[in-house]
C-alpha cells in the first residue's frame, strides 16, 4: 500500500511538472492589430522530441495560399494547384532547394521540409507568385490571426520568443520568456514597411 501511494505521488508531481501552461501573443504593428505575423517559441529547459506533420500550400489565382506557412522540421507539405493553369515551384532557399515539375489541376509529390530556416517560394512560370515557409524546430509557434494574437500551450519553463514576418522594417530581437511567471499574455509591437523593398531577415 505504502509503494502505491508513492507510485500515485510521483505520478501527480510529474503531471504537474509537465503541466501545460496558457499563454497568448500578441502582436501590435504601431498600435493596430498585426496578422499573420509567424511566432515561435524555442525551448530552453528541456529538448524535444522529432515531429513529422503535414501541410497544404495551395496555389489559387496565381497566388500561394496561405502566403507565409510555419511549419516544424520534418513537415511534409503538399502543393496542390487548384489553378487551372500550369504552375512550377521552386525555391533556392538554403533550407530547403527545390523545383517540382509544371502542373495544373493536381498536387505534386509532397515535400519534405527537413531544415529550420526561411524558404521562400517562387514559380517560374508566374514571377508575381511568392510565398514563405517558416521552419522551426520546436512544437510551439503559428500565426498570428486578424486580431494579431496567437494562442500556445506550453509546459513551464524559459523558452526564446522569435518574431517575423517579411515587411518588418527592423529584424524583432529574441527575448527570453518564463512560463508561467511571463504569462498569461506578452504584447510585441513591430514595425512593417508599407512598401517593403525586399524580404525582412529571418532571426535564426
Amino acid at each position: 500500500m505504502i509503494h502505491r501511494r508513492i507510485a500515485v505521488a510521483v505520478i501527480a508531481c510529474s503531471a504537474l511538472a509537465t503541466a501545460a501552461e496558457a499563454l497568448t501573443i500578441q502582436v501590435r504593428d504601431q498600435g493596430q492589430p498585426a496578422a499573420d505575423v509567424v511566432v515561435a517559441l524555442d525551448p530552453l529547459d528541456a529538448s524535444v522530441p522529432p515531429s513529422a506533420g503535414r501541410a497544404t500550400i495551395d496555389q489559387v489565382s496565381k497566388r500561394f495560399v496561405p502566403h507565409i506557412s510555419v511549419v516544424r522540421t520534418g513537415t511534409s507539405v503538399d502543393f496542390p494547384n487548384s489553378d487551372q493553369i500550369r504552375h512550377q515551384v521552386y525555391s533556392f532557399s538554403p533550407a530547403k532547394p527545390f523545383t517540382l515539375k509544371l502542373y495544373a489541376g493536381r498536387s505534386a509529390p509532397p515535400v519534405v521540409f527537413d531544415h529550420p530556416g526561411l524558404v521562400l517560394l517562387g514559380c517560374n512560370i508566374h514571377d508575381t507568385m511568392v510565398g514563405f515557409v517558416a521552419v522551426v524546430d520546436t512544437p510551439y509557434f503559428g500565426r498570428t490571426a486578424a486580431d494579431g494574437s496567437l494562442a500556445v500551450s506550453a509546459p513551464a519553463g524559459r523558452y526564446r520568443l522569435r518574431i517575423w514576418h517579411p515587411d518588418l522594417a527592423a529584424p524583432v530581437p529574441a527575448r527570453t520568456l518564463t512560463l508561467p511567471g511571463d504569462g498569461p499574455t506578452v504584447t510585441v509591437d513591430i514595425k512593417r514597411n508599407a512598401a517593403p523593398a525586399g524580404v525582412a531577415p529571418w532571426l535564426d
